[in-house]
């Protein structure tokens, strides 16, 4: 099943309080970015984070699930409602991961 764009909507609405945060489609899923950098995505309209040790400390229950057979599992956000987690947990795991490598000839 594909995501819809309303839901990637809603996400992205409550992100808006951040700066640099943007998606882009990919296979009717689309990924999430914050600062430059994949910090998960919307998978069959269920947001999913990358579990860095931030993620895991602002979601203390949250459950690992695959966005798709053959994927590493990622954090589970149940609370896209609460604004301000999502507007904590997005640069939180972004400052967690490394910059994404350039490509040859770029």
């Amino acid at each position: 099943m594909a995501s819809s764009r309303q839901y990637l909507d809603y996400v992205l609405d409550q992100l808006s309080g951040l700066d640099g945060v943007s998606s882009r489609a990919m296979m009717g899923e689309f990924i999430l970015y914050c600062q430059g950098k994949v910090v998960g995505g919307i998978y069959d309209d269920r947001l999913l984070v990358k579990p860095t040790a931030s993620a895991a400390r602002l979601l203390p229950h949250a459950q690992l699930e695959r966005p798709y057979e053959g994927a590493k599992a990622m954090l589970l956000v149940d609370a896209v409602d609460d604004r301000k987690l999502l507007c904590e947990l997005m640069p939180a795991v972004a400052g967690e991961l490394p910059w994404p490598k350039r490509k040859k000839g770029v």
